[in-house]
Parts: structure tokens; C-alpha cells; sequence
């Protein structure tokens, strides 16, 4: 039996900086659409000028292919007026699919806008958009790393489905009794919108290290202390890495999870890696 055969796959891409990365993009996209058939593609978002444009660029192209495309939407340091906006363009598109987030606080920005918290962004969105949106929203099992406390974060996370989220996708984690762990913590109350794991492909341990840290996300001391006796050598630290995703995809696939959202870091062959192994 195919262990994937009732779990939605969907991935996440960044828009690239440069019309090189723009043309690899276009060639991972192909690839990953034949090879796995994402449900979804999301992109993250540009919080202004040339960036922002990029993630249009990027939603655009996805949806014309034909694609279901999901583009981050944050909040912070933004108005009501050009969140409204962007929304709007989204749905001229075609859009149907948004992932909501707070988002950080661009550089250089002292105050916060309009928006101050995640819920408060998905409550805009219902209030001015009604259900044209399939609302994502972020989880984190491990808890954010600015949460004042867990039980303040699973607050925040109930308040934003309560705000009207259809679905979440959770930070990666390498550690599947957190995620269970929270799926038992907000269940409690009464919260039962699917929360998708998020999965994070280990290609570079120094990569890994600089992106856990700067998110909050924990590499346990076993997997830390493991990618680092590899040194250098890339060659082991893939295929170790494609073990220990692999295991961690077979044990939330397991404990009921309705899918795998893959970081692709705007790359294809680990992703497609860790599915090919899962269906063996």
C-alpha cells in the first residue's frame, strides 16, 4: 500500500532575486509538477518594492500554468488599504488559496501598521473577501520563538482559526511527539482544522544550522551532533538527512497527519527524494 495515497503533498517556493533563479524556479516547478503533483504551490511574500513584485511575478506565472497557487499574505508594518489591494489583485487572478501571516517587522520600520497579530490580518480577510479565500495559517509546535509562553502561543493559534482559518501548515520540526503534542493541545479546544507538518529537506547541516536558528525551529542534539561529525562531506550529510526526513514523514503519515508541505529552498530533487522514498 502506497503509505501517500490519501496525503495532500504541497510545497513552498521563494521568489528568486535574479532572471537565472527565476529560469531554475521555472525548471524545479515542471519537474515537481510531474513528479509528485503538488496539491498546492505556495510563494512567501515580498513586504515591498521589487521584492513584492517577484512574489506576484512567481503567482502568476504558477496560476497561468494551470497551477493552484497559494501566496503568503503579511500583515505587519502594512495598511489595511494595500492588503486590500494585493487581495484584490489575487482575486482578478483567480487566486482561491492564501497563506495569512503576521510576518516580522520590515527593516528600518518602527511601528507595526495596522495589523498587529496573524488573527487580526485573517479577520480582514473574511470581513472584506467573505469565503473567496482558502485561509492557511501558521502553527508552530515548537512554539514561536517571541511566544511569551506555550499556552500563550496556543492562544494565538486558536484565535486565528477562531478568526476564521480554513487550514495550517506548521514551522518544520524534526521532533514528531511536538507535533502530535500540539495537535493534542488545541484539540482541546475544540479546534479541529487540518494542520499540515511542515518538512524541511536537510541538504547542508551549516544551511540548516543559520535557517533553525534565525527561525526558532530546534535540531535536536542527536541530529546536530550527527551532521556534524559529517564535516564536509555533503555526499553523507544528504543521504543522512534523507533517512531522517523520511522517518519523520513515515511517523506523521502514521499518526493521521492530512499531508506533507515541503520548504523546497527553490529545489527539487530533495523534495522529491524524501516522496520517492515514503512510496518505497
Amino acid at each position: 500500500m502506497n503509505p501517500l495515497e490519501n496525503i495532500e503533498l504541497s510545497v513552498e517556493f521563494f521568489p528568486p532575486k535574479s532572471t537565472e533563479g527565476l529560469e531554475k524556479l521555472r525548471t524545479v516547478r515542471a519537474r515537481l509538477a510531474q513528479e509528485i503533483a503538488p496539491s498546492f504551490y505556495s510563494v512567501t511574500f515580498g513586504a515591498g518594492g521589487s521584492t513584492q513584485e517577484g512574489t506576484l511575478n512567481v503567482v502568476k506565472e504558477i496560476h497561468d500554468d494551470g497551477l493552484v497557487v497559494a501566496p503568503h499574505l503579511s500583515c505587519v508594518g502594512s495598511s489595511k488599504e494595500n492588503i486590500l489591494n494585493l487581495m484584490k489583485h489575487y482575486q482578478d487572478m483567480g487566486v482561491k488559496r492564501i497563506v495569512a501571516l503576521r510576518g516580522d517587522l520590515p527593516s528600518g520600520m518602527g511601528h507595526y501598521g495596522e495589523f498587529h497579530h496573524a488573527n487580526e490580518l485573517v479577520a480582514y480577510i473574511r470581513e472584506t473577501m467573505g469565503d473567496w479565500f482558502h485561509i492557511e495559517v501558521a502553527a508552530y509546535p515548537e512554539f514561536h520563538p517571541q511566544a511569551a509562553s506555550a499556552r500563550n502561543d496556543i492562544d494565538k493559534f486558536v484565535n486565528k482559526v477562531r478568526a476564521g482559518a480554513d487550514s495550517a501548515i506548521t514551522q518544520y520540526f524534526f521532533n514528531s511527539d511536538a507535533y502530535f503534542q500540539f495537535l493534542e493541545d488545541v484539540q482541546s479546544y475544540d479546534i479541529d482544522i487540518p494542520i499540515v507538518p511542515g518538512i524541511m529537506p536537510i541538504v547542508s547541516s551549516s544551511q540548516l544550522i543559520r535557517f533553525s536558528d534565525a527561525c526558532g525551529a530546534e535540531i535536536p542534539r542527536w541530529l546536530r551532533k550527527r551532521l556534524e561529525s559529517f564535516g564536509d562531506d555533503t555526499t553523507s550529510i544528504k543521504a543522512y538527512g534523507l533517512e531522517v526526513v523520511t522517518d519523520l514523514c513515515h511517523q506523521l503519515i502514521a499518526g493521521g497527519a492530512p499531508g506533507l508541505h515541503f520548504y523546497t529552498l527553490n529545489q527539487a530533487e530533495p523534495t522529491i527524494s524524501i516522496v520517492k522514498h515514503l512510496q518505497d
